[in-house]
């Protein structure tokens, strides 16, 4: 049966000698997996480079409920991307919030909410013109929010600390090794009340944003069951020293 929906791009792998099987977070069936045959041919009706990680789809497939592997009949790129492919700051976080997104995002059902975060974020990092500093320390808080660990602010005004593990402010050091301490907790609470657009309010050095991108990539691997190691912040932080 054919379906209209929107999507994202999350991973393409070689498929054969001509074929790619594309993940795509899709706004009515969630992640899956879809076949595009002939994508690498010259002349290939959707070509591999309409596929590139974090485009952004206007698609209709064929689906079945059966968690296989699914089949694409129509697939445009809309909105085109006009910065992110071209621009290296733009690419280099598109590449790091698509691994968290990938590692973060498995269920193969629809989130509409959680679709309609991701889709916005990207298509405002693709229009941006400033305030990129703080955007993926932005994203990462407010992913949270949809994902099911969005931190208790309850005490924030009066709090010390953050409890990675538990992921709530509190006056005193937790009992465990995994929180956030002073000045980076008060960082972390004005962050939590910003928009991608006042982002550059709270003013943040070099070093406390390597310092909060590693504590949030530690909240996001105590709340998802295997998360694992996230490598491209790495790359992030050597290439653009943020």
């Amino acid at each position: 049966m054919l379906h209209k929906t929107r999507g994202i791009v999350f991973k393409t792998t070689d498929y054969g000698e001509s074929s790619v099987i594309v993940q795509v977070f899709t706004e009515k069936f969630g992640l899956q997996s879809y076949i595009v045959n002939g994508a690498k041919k010259p002349k290939a009706k959707i070509p591999k480079n309409m596929l590139q990680p974090l485009h952004l789809l206007d698609m209709v497939v064929y689906h079945k409920n059966t968690g296989n592997v699914q089949r694409i009949k129509e697939l445009k790129n809309s909105p085109v991307l006009q910065a992110i492919p071209y621009d290296v700051i733009k690419s280099s976080l598109a590449i790091f919030l698509n691994e968290v997104l990938y590692k973060a995002i498995k269920a193969q059902s629809a989130d509409e909410n959680l679709f309609g975060f991701v889709f916005s974020a990207v298509e405002w990092l693709d229009h941006s013109t400033e305030g990129l500093a703080n955007f993926h320390l932005l994203f990462l808080i407010q992913l949270t929010r949809y994902l099911g660990f969005f931190p208790d602010r309850n005490m924030a005004g009066n709090a010390d600390y953050f409890d990675l593990q538990n992921g709530n402010f509190c006056r005193y050091k937790p009992d465990n090794t995994l929180y956030l301490s002073p000045p980076h907790t008060q960082n972390f609470s004005r962050l939590l009340q910003c928009s991608f657009e006042n982002s550059l309010q709270v003013k943040l050095t070099n070093d406390d944003r390597r310092y909060l991108i590693q504590k949030l990539l530690e909240y996001y691997a105590l709340h998802i069951e295997s998360f694992g190691h996230i490598r491209s912040h790495e790359v992030l932080e050597e290439v653009l020293s943020v």
